[in-house]
């Protein structure tokens, strides 16, 4: 039974060109996403992830589901923000860059989930968050960002925040194959959803959100029910094993940042298609002939 991969028909074109030396790499840009948890009534059931299904409109992995994220505002380098928890020192090593690049990188992943899913990893203090995001001049700020009226920096001085940097953990690093035409260099985060906050579909890109259990989401996708991406569905996989959200995010400064990027490579008379260390995602194409998806 096929499983719930996203395989554009295009790639196997595009690999074959990068292959011949026809196709240069786009650089990647740098991005952020989330997985955001909570631990629902039943405990023992174990925590759960919010996802969101990208529009089957979309060109680029329409109807897969994913978590809210997206590219870094360069304005995020530049600018000091308020700022609680780990420094942009600590979180430069932790993620394998400068100190302004990390504050980037999170302010991009904080940005992104209010934006996306109506989520503020942020407040008035060092130990707070804000509660009631409700009323039209919170939409409206959110809109505002959204559009890049607004940087966040700006938005968190308006409003008085500071940047909650202690409620993420880093979780993983994916960089967009090498063959694809946008490229972003993510790392993947994960968070717990702030106690008298709500998700919300907030996203012009996806037409559903869930609350889903990271064993279910990924059961769905071996059964071909659920389409993903590779970094997608390998962080559900690695979030299995633990019961709760506290177990999670402390288990996030065990994981690998090591960047993850796919390779394409010529064997034997196939181009293989591998992401180093997730065997499960290796696809060959023949090396000159186009491929069905059905193979």
């Amino acid at each position: 039974m096929p499983n719930g991969q996203w395989y554009p028909p295009e790639w196997p074109a595009r690999i074959r060109a990068l292959a011949s030396g026809d196709l240069t790499p786009a650089q990647p840009r740098r991005a952020a996403t989330v997985m955001l948890l909570r631990d629902p009534p039943q405990a023992a059931a174990g925590p759960t992830v919010h996802m969101l299904r990208r529009r089957t409109s979309m060109a680029f992995a329409g109807g897969a589901y994913a978590y809210p994220g997206g590219g870094v505002d360069p304005r995020d380098d530049d600018r000091l923000v308020g700022w609680a928890g780990p420094s942009r020192t600590a979180w430069g090593e932790r993620l394998g860059v400068d100190a302004a690049s990390a504050q980037a990188i999170v302010c991009a992943a904080v940005r992104e989930t209010y934006e996306e899913a109506g989520v503020l990893l942020a407040g008035p203090t060092a130990d707070t968050v804000v509660g009631d995001l409700s009323g039209d001049d919170w939409e409206a700020d959110r809109a505002a960002l959204v559009a890049r009226d607004l940087s966040f920096a700006e938005f968190l001085d308006r409003r008085g925040l500071v940047l909650r940097s202690d409620l993420l953990a880093a979780w993983a690093r994916w960089i967009t194959p090498e063959f694809e035409p946008k490229r972003y260099d993510t790392w993947f985060f994960v968070a717990a959803l702030p106690r008298g906050q709500r998700t919300r579909n907030a996203s012009t890109e996806a037409d559903r959100t869930v609350w889903i259990r990271p064993s279910d989401a990924a059961e769905g996708y071996d059964k071909g029910e659920l389409l993903m991406m590779p970094p997608t569905i390998s962080t559900l996989r690695s979030l299995k094993p633990y019961a709760t959200v506290a177990e999670a995010l402390a288990g996030a400064a065990g994981q690998d940042l090591t960047p993850v990027l796919a390779k394409a490579r010529l064997q034997a008379g196939e181009l293989v298609l591998s992401w180093p260390g997730h065997e499960e995602f290796t696809r060959r194409l023949p090396a000159a002939e186009q491929e069905t998806m059905d193979e």
